[in-house]
Parts: C-alpha cells; structure tokens; sequence
C-alpha cells in the first residue's frame, strides 16, 4: 500500500513541491547561519567556565591524591556515579520525589568522587551548559530573595539540584553502551507507567472526579494519572518518551526489537488516550509534525491524510474533549483563564524580581490580584510560572537555554551521517517541542519527577550529538 502512495501523482506532486521548500529553505542565509555552531572542543578550550572548573578540578584531585583517597575509592561504587544516575533516571516516574533525591544526590558525590580519583576525566562542556548552570544559579538566588526564604527554600534547592543534574548525567554516559541501556532503560519505564495507566482506564480510578466537567463531558467516567497522580502530568511524562520509543522502533536492527519497541509505543499512545488531556494530545500532534518532518519532509502529505483519518475513525468522546479546546463554558478553560488574567496583573507588580519559587511564595503574593476570587497554587502556565519564580532573568535565560538546545541540536542534525543518532536527535527535538507546547497549558514542572525527567531529555540530546565520539571510544577500548 505504500508503494502504491508513494507512486501515486498527487504524492509526487506535493514530494516535488516539499523538496523544492525544503531545499530552498535548507540553503537560505537564515538557515545556513542558524545552524552554523562552533565544535564543542572548541566552545569548550574558549570558555571561562571551563577553565574555572579546570582549575578546581585539579586542585580536588590533589587533593585526593595527598590524603590516599584516591586509592581508597578506586574501583569502588562510591566512584561510579553511572550506577546511581541510572535509577536515577529511569525510577524517576516510579518512585517517590524524595527516593528520586536522595539518588541525584548520590549521583552528585560519586561524580565528586570520581573527579578526584580520575583527573584525566571532567565534565562535559557544550553551548548549552553554561547557560542551564546560570539558570540553577538564577533559582538559588530567587530562593534567597523570595517573599518567604523559609516557604522557598526546599523547592528552589530541589530545583536546583535537578537542574544541575544534567551534569552528572552527562559526565556519566561516558560510552555507547552505557548510552545504549539508558535509553532502554528510559522506554522500559516509559512502558510501565503506561501499563498501569491503561490498567486504570479499564478497572477504573479513583478521584478523578475533579478533573472532569460532568456538563459538558459526561460520556468521560475517568481519566488515567498511573504513578504520577495526575492526568496532565502523565500527559507530560509521555511526550517526552514517545518520540524516543518512536526512534528505537525505527532503529532497531532486529524485527524482534523493533515489534518490542513498536508495542511499547503503542501502549504508550494509548494511555495518552486515556489521560484525556487537550494540552498533552496537542502537544503529541506537534511532537509527530516536526518528527515526521525532521525524519522526510516529504511526509507531509501522508500527515495531512493521517489527520483526516484521525478524524473519521476517532471516538465522538475524544472529537467532542478536542474540538472544545479553547471553549470558556468548559469549566478546565474558564478556570485557566482566570488564573492567568490575575497572574498578569500580579507580575506587573513582580515582573522584574518575581517572589520566589514554590507554593507558599505564591499563596502569599497572588490571592488579593486573583481575578474572580479563584484560588490557584501555580499559575497553571510554565512561562508564566517562571517569571513568578525568577523574574524576568529567569524567562530570558529559559528561551536561552531552548534556543541553543535547538541550534545546537539541528546543526548536529544537519550533519549527522549514522541513522540511529538522527532518530534520536529528532526524538529530542519532537519530545522537548511537544513538552514545550503542553506547557503554555499547564506548569509543566509542578511535580518535581517530571521536571526532572524534561532535564534529563535536554542532557540527552547534547549526549546524542556526540554519539559518534562515544562510539569511537568504545572501539579505541576494544
């Protein structure tokens, strides 16, 4: 059936018609100095940071060689952070928040340890690095100037944390095949979560009842929320992983793989079904645009046909939940717009500062600008979050961070050769795009695990833009 698609005219048509933009576009001056990035050996040989770090690292690791640490630690598991940032990871959306913490922390001594007792290693430079440990720093700063230090401080340290995670993490996927078992590792926890959601789709959940509008949604009796204990935080779990379960189907060498991967996949999609989430359906819509994109611009015609499809054989449930996107007498709808039109009036007051991270900070700040009275914990919008927690620093450095995670990550794209590195560069640029999106719905990092999890898929794309370096290590160690 494909060939025959594929051999069809009004296929060649818009075919010719993609590549004829396509290829335009490719070589236009914008294009051509967006993608035009520096290699990281040298961003990194140029960077004061680097040279900073250089400096500390040496003067650790002499440290640990004048009190014999080095020998006592050598070859111990307290010097291997891969063995701790892997649960770390993988566990995230399984476990509980402080679990999670406890092995970022471990995570970080044993990278500590590792430094003093290997000075030939050091942390991974890149573009990106620079700007997500000012943002870190940024959050700190917000924590020790919010409107209650006391009600700030937990969250702004365990953000902070999280956010400096992707050193570690990036410091200790240091080979293809530790890469490799992330990653399965990253699908097969994926696949779990979406188990149990679909799990609860059919033997039912319980208090769900206030994620529903019973007026206008009365044929919905649930929705899925699996270990993560909300349906839009599930939503925001599975945009992130779905582009990469895509990627390891289209990668995998065996038919066996790729049928466990596709499954996983399926699985996965379904329970994003089952969240009844808009802002996560909307987001998965745009992660498979630029997905089918980056993978054959050609495609756009086979999506244009997959949209009609979708829209002949989807459930009236899930046309009728869609179509009232953006409707105010959905009660979900109106309370969001609410919320954001007394946020607005609150950070024209806070705009330049913000009042710090965290619940407390903003129950403190936001109740006498709500607009009709509505109570609210966040401000139900990532960015405009953000500006709350840090003022406008913090949004800058933000669009910074996913600006140069862009530009960087296409640039590798551009001239990647091997198959499965490009699949996975795209399932970080579908996955983080798609997240983006769901965000301008929701404050995406409101649960601590998925923020976590968006971070790490951020570090993953910068380990996926070296996968040849990785690659050749391996082979030098064989």
């Amino acid at each position: 059936m494909t060939d025959n698609i594929k051999s069809s005219l009004v296929y060649r048509f818009f075919a010719a018609i993609g590549n004829w933009f396509g290829e335009h576009w490719k070589n236009s001056l914008i294009v051509t100095a967006f993608l035009k990035v520096k290699p990281e050996e040298q961003l990194t040989g140029s960077s004061l940071f680097f040279r900073f770090f250089s400096r500390i690292r040496d003067a650790w690791a002499a440290l640990f060689a004048k009190l014999k640490l080095n020998v006592l630690f050598r070859d111990s598991i307290f010097s291997m952070p891969f063995v701790w940032a892997l649960p770390a990871v993988v566990l995230a959306p399984l476990i509980p928040t402080m679990a999670v913490l406890a092995l970022v922390l471990m995570g970080f001594g044993t990278t500590l340890v590792c430094l003093g007792v290997h000075p030939e290693k050091r942390l991974q430079g890149g573009a990106i690095n620079r700007y997500i440990f000012l943002y870190a720093i940024l959050y700190l700063t917000a924590t020790f100037t919010s409107v209650t230090v006391s009600g700030s401080l937990f969250i702004g340290l365990l953000t902070s944390a999280f956010i400096l995670f992707v050193f570690v993490l990036e410091f200790s996927v240091d080979s293809y095949g530790k890469l490799k078992i992330l990653v399965e590792g990253l699908v097969a926890a994926g696949l779990l979560v979406a188990l149990y959601g679909v799990y609860q789709h059919y033997f039912g959940t319980s208090g769900t009842e206030t994620w529903i509008d019973e007026d206008m949604f009365s044929d919905i009796s649930s929705r899925v929320y699996s270990t993560l204990q909300n349906p839009n935080v599930l939503s925001e779990y599975l945009l992130l992983v779905i582009p990469l379960a895509a990627a390891c189907t289209l990668a995998a060498k065996s038919w066996l793989k790729k049928a466990g991967y596709f499954a996983a996949f399926c699985v996965m999609c379904a329970c994003m079904i089952f969240t009844y989430s808009r802002g996560g359906w909307l987001g998965l819509l745009f992660a498979a645009f630029v997905f089918m994109i980056l993978l054959d611009r050609r495609t756009i015609f086979l999506m244009i046909l997959g949209a009609v499809a979708l829209m002949i054989i989807s459930p009236e449930t899930i046309i009728d939940r869609f179509s009232s996107i953006g409707n105010l007498s959905d009660s979900s709808t109106s309370y969001r717009v609410s919320i954001w039109m007394g946020v607005l009036s609150m950070l024209k007051d806070y705009w330049f500062t913000g009042i710090g991270p965290g619940t407390e900070a903003f129950n403190m700040v936001y109740p006498p600008y709500s607009y009709n009275t509505i109570a609210a914990p966040h401000s139900h919008n990532l960015y405009l979050q953000i500006i709350c927690d840090t003022g406008i620093c913090g949004i800058i450095l933000f669009a910074i961070i996913i600006i140069v995670f862009i530009r960087t990550t296409c640039s590798a794209l551009s001239r990647e050769q091997d198959r499965t590195a490009k699949l996975l560069q795209i399932s970080s640029l579908s996955g983080i795009g798609g997240f983006l999106v769901q965000s301008m719905t929701d404050y995406s990092f409101y649960n601590y695990r998925v923020m976590l999890m968006f971070w790490v898929y951020l570090s993953l794309s910068t380990i996926f833009c070296r996968m040849d370096r990785l690659r050749g290590q391996e082979k030098g160690v064989n």
